[in-house]
């Protein structure tokens, strides 16, 4: 037959799922996905089953949509040939995509909206209309003016975020908490191969260092307005933070020991997000941190609480 597919949302179809539940339904399915469409009859005879176990079957699953039977004449009136709708169904047990989106709750950090920092010459900000104040002058990231900035660089050092943690507001449990970042390395111009360990850290806490392996300038990003010198930094790398009870991992691969736990997320009214060099770091290739307007992503830092 035609493969054709079903997923059934656990809780969301129960009678297919109870259509599915016995055995020789089962059968039934199987024997009329491999030999196509069959009558009551000659599925009986197959199954050595008797056939008004083989006739209630069939209406049961009639009913959970799940076989089509058409009349056809017989030798003697009408009978019922039956015929397999899908050759694969799948229950899925993973959260509807409403049911995510209520259980996802999402801020939007713009990068210069930090609120403490310490960075270190090549550094700079830049909207997506000009460069903001003076290149290289570490102190002028105090400016209010990096509220506009829609990239950040510095070679060493850091800046911190504090977002706030609206899952203490509406009293809900954290089960993982995210966080979402367009970087890149940092030099003068731009060189593919300039490694950096940027490391992310959480209320204080170091959750992951992820290397870049350079800073990219061979084409212009999606989002990068065209003003911006091309052999300046274009793009990143889209990388995730993600810390459960399991420990931290970047884009699902292990990253740290660090939990849920380790961050006292429910004492705090803020979470405390900090991007930056660490001082024991091998590759100390500096950080671009692209926002909106900039890179291939044009979004500015994302985090998430999964509640």
């Amino acid at each position: 037959m035609e493969r054709s597919f079903l997923t059934i949302a656990a809780g969301e179809n129960n009678d297919a799922i109870r259509a599915l539940s016995a055995p020789a339904r089962i059968e039934i399915l199987k024997l009329l996905c491999a030999k196509g469409p069959m009558n009551i009859n000659d599925i009986a005879r197959a199954l050595s089953l008797p056939q008004s176990t083989v006739a209630t079957g069939i209406q049961i699953l009639e009913d959970a949509r799940l076989v089509d039977s058409q009349l056809a004449k017989a030798r003697k009136g009408n009978q019922k040939i039956c015929s397999a709708i899908y050759s694969e169904i799948l229950i899925s047990f993973e959260e509807s995509a409403a049911q995510r989106a209520n259980n996802i709750i999402e801020v939007e950090m713009p990068v210069g909206l930090y609120t403490s920092c310490d960075v270190h010459a090549p550094c700079g900000l830049c909207s997506t209309e000009s460069v903001i104040g003076p290149l290289d002058v570490p102190d002028y990231f105090l400016d209010p003016q990096r509220m506009q900035a829609g990239l950040v660089w510095f070679g060493r050092g850091y800046v911190e975020y504090k977002f706030p943690n609206n899952a203490k507001v509406l009293n809900k449990d954290i089960r993982a908490i995210e966080f979402s970042l367009e970087l890149s390395s940092e030099v003068p111009g731009t060189n593919p191969d300039w490694p950096s360990d940027i490391t992310l850290w959480v209320n204080g806490m170091a959750i992951g260092t992820w290397t870049s392996p350079g800073d990219y300038g061979d084409k212009r990003g999606a989002f990068t307005p065209a003003w911006w010198k091309l052999e300046g930094s274009q793009y990143g790398m889209m990388k995730t933070w993600r810390i459960s009870t399991r420990g931290t991992f970047i884009d699902g691969i292990a990253a740290s020991n660090v939990t849920l736990s380790d961050l006292a997320l429910a004492q705090h009214s803020s979470i405390r997000l900090r991007v930056g060099i660490a001082e024991n770091a091998g590759h100390t290739g500096g950080v671009n941190i692209f926002g909106r307007g900039f890179g291939n992503h044009g979004r500015d830092i994302i985090m998430r609480l999964h509640v």
